[in-house]
């Protein structure tokens, strides 16, 4: 029998009833027309899924109620992954996000370059990360992760670099001579940096090297934006991470 897993943002614990988010309570309710009685697994992010099931439904709320918190908790990752992407246009974004999570990252920083065709305004910058908030959310609850991935504001590729806050990292570049197997394991966490379609410019790469970052390549093709992280996260992670 298919368990749906849904995502609230309420603390949960073993006997409590409550009151679902609209979105979560119209997806139960509507797409999958699940009534009273059903069972499904709630989580909130602190690790856990909780098995629960939907009480009474009416047209202004749908309840449920906590039956048991399930163990184990899901692990903290034995390798940290922080996925830095340039924004991309149309729907490569979403799917670079979704399949990263579905991957295992543990934090996405998108990122304003000078080659970014994607130009937002305040409002609509907000919405779009808001969006991309929800994507993370969606894949966590079909992948079965019970922590969810940080999703960073938005900031420009320089002022990132330059923060001081970035301790190196790996930035792909089909131009370099050094592939992922040749690098010593990183010590619990990678910053992993994605140029945008047309790639960084000269000056970005310079200072992703000032930053520490070191080059690697992905074989002898250019991979796509949405591509490229996915290909490296899964090399990674069968490297030094939780896919050995």
């Amino acid at each position: 029998m298919q368990q749906h897993r849904i995502y609230t943002s309420q603390p949960l614990q073993s006997g409590v009833s409550l009151i679902l988010e609209e979105g979560p309570a119209r997806h139960l309710t509507q797409v999958l027309r699940l009534k009273p009685g059903a069972e499904i697994i709630l989580f909130n992010g602190d690790g856990h899924d909780y098995r629960a099931r939907l009480g009474e439904v009416t047209k202004r709320s749908t309840g449920a109620r906590i039956e048991q918190r399930l163990e184990p908790a899901e692990a903290p990752a034995a390798l940290q992954i922080q996925l830095a992407i340039a924004i991309s246009k149309g729907e490569r974004m979403d799917f670079a996000i979704q399949k990263a999570v579905e991957l295992g990252v543990t934090g996405i920083t998108p990122l304003i370059s000078e080659r970014c065709v994607v130009r937002l305004p305040g409002e609509r910058l907000e919405k779009k990360l808001q969006h991309w908030r929800q994507v993370i959310i969606a894949a966590c609850e079909q992948s079965g992760r019970r922590r969810i991935p940080l999703c960073h504001e938005v900031v420009d590729l320089s002022e990132w670099l330059t923060s001081g806050e970035i301790r190196g990292g790996l930035l792909l570049d089909h131009r370099s001579e050094h592939s992922l197997p040749e690098l010593d394991p990183p010590r619990g966490e990678i910053s992993l940096l994605i140029g945008p379609e047309g790639g960084l410019s000269e000056m970005e790469r310079n200072l992703a090297a000032t930053a520490g970052f070191s080059s690697v390549r992905l074989g002898p093709r250019v991979l796509r934006t949405e591509t490229a992280p996915l290909a490296a996260i899964a090399v990674i992670q069968a490297l030094w991470g939780d896919f050995r």
